[in-house]
């Protein structure tokens, strides 16, 4: 299982898989919060392009990042939802958390 990320410029670019399920959540958050330590990042995007399906292991996992990176005076935005996860946003309450365009 492959995820790709981006870096630039204090601006990690994290290019979220096509389901984010438990089991995937969890390997994402590892390598995450991994490149989160390693490099100065003050901008954290997560990209869902590719994403289609999200269950409630990815919303803690979005809201964990989310703490990480604001801990440090970084911010944090959402782009590219269908649909579908537009409307998990919103009934979650990661819009009101997280800047989505």
């Amino acid at each position: 299982m492959e995820y790709r990320f981006e870096k630039e410029y204090g601006c990690l670019i994290l290019r979220m898989p096509e389901e984010l399920d438990h089991h995937q959540a969890e390997i994402f958050k590892e390598e995450a919060d991994s490149l989160i330590l390693k490099y100065p990042v003050h901008s954290l995007i997560f990209d869902f392009a590719d994403t289609q399906f999200m269950d409630s292991s990815g919303i803690g996992m979005i809201i964990g990042r989310c703490k990480n990176v604001r801990f440090s005076g970084g911010y944090v935005k959402a782009v590219n939802l269908c649909g579908q996860l537009e409307r998990i946003f919103r009934l979650s309450g990661l819009k009101k958390i997280i800047e989505v365009e």
